[in-house]
This record gives structure tokens, sequence and C-alpha cells, in this order.
């Protein structure tokens, strides 16, 4: 009888033969089915507390309500886990299914894949139809903080005119209206990230026009609208009496596609302000047509 080269233990008998019937294994199938009930029960008591939460009865469009708040507070870490179960899940079936003399439990391994499976689906699914939903909200709460913003920004200058009967000159926004009143910090907020770049006053000023023929009645006298792109310097005697605010989108980048546009108390996305304008722009100190 041989020994161990390398410990140099000797054996005192022959080998035990291997027996003539092996039971086979469980363990196996008692993982997956472990698995899918861990799913199913993280799924489960997410929707519950998301029932309580709401507190909005228990119906049916309920329970649905809140298997999507569940879904979607699941959806970063939880659905790369039920996938990986998944996938591990479907390769240990396959090698219970492969060699049914070693690993018994077959029908309780598949029902745990299968419950894994459906609150996979379940979850995307929840998701995915409340995705057009969930833009829309995203949308709205995005005109309602440029809308709260602009409105914030119009009270400032609304303020600013009735006291020094004209509105800010561009190079000195911020200066000027941090001398309003401003007991609640609303006006404070809305100057915070706010570009001078995009605010553009205008002003109504008297000038001459040219008749085409001679008129008995003296010389006619038209306002037009002045614009103020870039000027540093106000002309002499002219007085601000409109504007234009212009505020980045979601890029926060100011003069894109995604900008908003407001004018006369309504603001607007660009895409929706109609193109063109009315009278001239002044730029230091110069009319242009």
């Amino acid at each position: 009888m041989g020994g161990c080269e390398q410990c140099g233990a000797r054996a005192v008998g022959e080998a035990l033969p291997k027996p003539l019937n092996q039971l086979p294994s469980y363990g196996r199938a008692l993982i997956l089915s472990l698995s899918g009930s861990i799913v199913v029960l993280v799924f489960l008591v997410q929707t519950i507390l998301a029932m309580f939460q709401r507190k909005a009865g228990i119906g049916f469009w309920s329970w649905i309500a809140a298997g999507e708040t569940a879904a979607w507070r699941l959806k970063w870490i939880s659905i790369p886990v039920f996938i990986l179960a998944l996938w591990f899940g479907r390769k240990v079936y396959g090698s219970i299914v492969a060699r049914p003399d070693l690993f018994c439990g077959q029908k309780h391994a598949r029902r745990g894949l299968s419950a894994t499976f459906v609150v996979v689906l379940l979850v995307v699914g929840l998701i995915g139809i409340t995705v057009p939903a969930r833009i829309r909200q995203r949308k709205t709460s995005l005109e309602a903080a440029m809308q709260a913003r602009y409105y914030a920004f119009d009270l400032a200058m609304f303020r600013y005119q009735q006291k020094y009967k004209t509105l800010p000159d561009p190079s000195t926004l911020k200066e000027d209206l941090a001398r309003i009143p401003d007991p609640d910090g609303t006006i404070a907020e809305a100057l915070r990230d706010l570009d001078p770049l995009g605010y553009q006053p205008r002003a109504d000023v008297a000038a001459n026009a040219t008749p085409k023929r001679p008129s008995q009645r003296g010389d006619i006298m038209r306002k037009v609208s002045l614009t103020m792109a870039t000027d540093d310097a106000t002309p002499g005697g002219l007085s601000y009496t409109d504007y234009e605010l212009r505020l980045p989108g979601e890029d926060k980048i100011l003069f894109t596609d995604d900008d908003w546009v407001g004018h006369d108390g309504v603001i607007k996305p660009l895409s929706e302000v109609a193109k063109g304008g009315v009278g001239r722009s002044v730029s230091n100190g110069v009319l242009k047509p």
C-alpha cells in the first residue's frame, strides 16, 4: 500500500468504495427558491410602504400607483441586482435540469426563477408606463421655476421703476436692484445666478419722421421702440420704460435654443417666441434701423 509522497503518511487500508446509490442535492434548488422569495419580498415591502405614505385608500389603482412609486425607488439598485439574480438563476436552473441524478427540487427552483422574472418584468413595466407622466411633471416643474424666477425679477423692476422713474442700466443691473427693499429675500434669490447679458432694456423716445410729401400741418412726430443691446451707458435724457429678459434653460447656458424669454409679464420658451421685432435698437447712443 502506498502513501503520501509529500508528508510521508501511509495508508492503513483499502480506499472506501463509492456508494451504489447517491442522494441528489437540494442545495441549488434552495438557492433559487430563496432568491425568488427575497426579490418578491423586497418589492412587496416597498409597495406597502409607498401605499401607507400615499394614504389614498386600498383600491386597485392605489396599489398600481404604489407599485409605480416602489419601482422608481428600486430602479437604480434593485433592477441590476434583480437582473443579475435572474441571469444567475437561469444558469443554476439549467444545471439542475441537465443533471437530475445529482440535483433535485426542480419544481421549487422553477418557481423561484419565475418569481424573480415576474418581479423584474413588473418593475420595468411600471417604470415604462410612467415615463411620459414623469417627463410632463419635469416640464411643468421647469416652467414653474422659470415663472417664479421671472416674476420675482419683474417685481423688482416694477419697484425700481416706481421709485426711480426708469429701469436699471445693464452695466449696473444687480447693484441697482440691490437697493430695492427685499424683506423675504425673493429678489436676492432671483438675482443670484442672473446673467446681466440677458437683460435688454428699452425706451420710448421721440424720433423725427421724414414725410414723403410736404404737409401743411407741420412736422409729424412718432414714437418708436428702442432696444438696448450692449450699451454700457444710456444716451442723455433716455429713460428706460420696458425690458426683455432672457434666462438660460436646462443647460444653464445663455443664448442657446432652450433659453426662456420674458417680456410684458409673460415668460415663454424661445421656441415659442415669435421671431422678428418692431422698432430700432440703441447701441452706443446711435439709432440703428
